[in-house]
């Protein structure tokens, strides 16, 4: 999980001025919350985190399988892609996107066992695992990078204090410390890296976001990301609003990459941190994929919500389209 907003529920359909308000001791967020829904095609036993975090239950999930959506046929690719994060709420997502689209993946883990849980017995050819903590310099050896010619970044954690902060896993150490180890580690060799980061971060000491931000965690994303600007390396930011749908841990890869956005698949792509709103994981995990290859992304930040309609799939040239479109809003 990349965003912040993962954690917190929100009990009521408003505008951005319309505030909603608390649920139990959770912070109020400020954000409209929209119901999914999703058709009976795909039903599977998935693992979620509760809300706050604090432990992993099964429970069934009904995930929709669209015949509208565009889905890539298996072809080769010279890509070898880093995906860091590759276990959590987006990167499982992005993990398992790749496979299907036979991309070679390379994760950084610290706990790579995770990955034959999710994605099964992989061939090294299709998918390599690495243990390392992008929180510990010393981890970031050479060799992770070796060969690869993109990267995502889709670490997280969560915004305020839950059991995911267990072992130094807070905001300052998971998305300013791990982030810009990571970046300073990365090889000039990189073609494209995108790092999921979250709205708001421009505005954290503005109200709502300055609640959010209690713990720094929006500062010290937009601390990664000046970091990222500087860095010289070839990149894309994307930052989601409040994450919906999933976490997915399944224990079937074919449960993950069927995963659709119920009916909120059409996408919003917006710039200069003014979206307000929720996006599906499964939207944002395509988003970062379909960045690698618009040469016009580079170098450029994109906000992204989900919202009620049909949306562009997997298909490269309406992705394109909606990129392009917000360069001009």
């Amino acid at each position: 999980m990349a965003s912040p907003f993962a954690h917190i529920p929100l009990r009521t359909h408003c505008s951005p001025q319309n505030f909603s308000q608390p649920l139990r001791r959770i912070p109020l967020l400020f954000l409209p919350s929209i119901s999914i829904s999703h058709s009976k095609n795909v039903s599977a036993k998935l693992v979620s985190s509760n809300r706050e975090g604090a432990r992993d239950t099964i429970e069934e999930q009904t995930i929709e399988s669209s015949s509208s959506d565009s889905t890539p046929s298996p072809t080769s690719s010279s890509k070898l892609v880093l995906v860091v994060g590759g276990t959590g709420g987006v990167g499982q997502l992005v993990v398992a996107s790749l496979l299907k689209r036979n991309v070679k993946s390379r994760l950084l883990l610290r706990d790579p066992e995770k990955a034959k849980s999710l994605f099964g017995e992989q061939d090294e050819e299709t998918m390599q695992v690495f243990k390392g903590d992008t929180r510990k310099q010393e981890d970031l050896d050479p060799s992770i990078f070796e060969g690869v010619t993109h990267v995502i970044c889709c670490t997280g954690t969560t915004a305020f204090p839950s059991k995911r902060w267990d072992g130094d896993n807070t905001p300052e150490r998971v998305d300013w410390d791990g982030a810009k180890n990571l970046l300073s580690a990365m090889p000039s060799s990189v073609k494209r890296l995108v790092l999921v980061s979250s709205i708001g971060v421009t505005k954290f000491n503005e109200l709502p976001w300055s609640v959010m931000n209690l713990f720094g965690v929006l500062k010290y994303k937009k601390m990664a990301e000046d970091f990222l600007r500087s860095s010289g390396l070839p990149f894309t930011i994307i930052r989601p609003g409040r994450l919906t749908d999933g976490p997915y841990t399944s224990y079937d890869l074919n449960t993950l990459i069927k995963a659709t956005a119920g009916q909120r698949r059409a996408v919003l792509i917006g710039q200069g941190d003014k979206l307000v709103g929720e996006a599906s994981r499964i939207v944002v995990a395509e988003a970062c994929i379909q960045a690698l290859d618009i040469e016009f992304t580079e170098g450029k930040v994109y906000e992204i919500n989900s919202v009620e309609g049909e949306g562009p799939g997997t298909d490269a040239a309406r992705w394109q389209e909606l990129f392009k479109a917000a360069e001009y809003q």
